[in-house]
């Protein structure tokens, strides 16, 4: 099963960075789509079959609070996965964040394949413990 990805974050250079963390991380990846903020996002997600959304969440035109509270919105997309990234450091705004319903993780910039891997696997209900042999290189 290849997951479809969808990418939300503003700088195309850190979409790029992340979608190559991603692809070496050993996770099942089918295609990535990227959005360069919320409404993108949101357009995106009407228009592609997604598996797992990647989002940060301070974006112009929508940021990512707003994209994940229109999801939950949406009976067709609060199902989807969400996993946010982030600089963000405060524990109470991760934590207010992974209580919202389709925020099945937090990662924070910058990170490597493995712990990519242990979110995305995290989150679509896999086990890491069988998947231990990625390249720790990080981001």
């Amino acid at each position: 099963m290849a997951l479809n990805i969808l990418l939300v974050d503003d700088s195309g250079i850190m979409r790029k960075m992340i979608a190559r963390v991603i692809n070496m991380s050993g996770a099942p990846v089918g295609e990535i789509i990227e959005a360069d903020n919320g409404r993108a996002g949101l357009d995106a997600l009407g228009n592609n079959w997604i598996d797992l959304v990647f989002t940060d969440l301070n974006m112009p035109v929508m940021d990512g609070a707003e994209m994940i509270e229109r999801m939950r919105d949406d009976d067709v997309m609060r199902e989807i996965p969400i996993i946010v990234v982030s600089t963000e450091g405060s524990d109470t705004k991760i934590n207010k964040l992974l209580s919202i319903k389709g925020v099945r993780g937090f990662i924070r910039k910058p990170f490597d394949p493995g712990e990519a891997r242990d979110v995305i696997f995290k989150a679509i209900g896999i086990d890491t413990e069988a998947t231990e042999n990625v390249s720790t290189d990080p981001l």
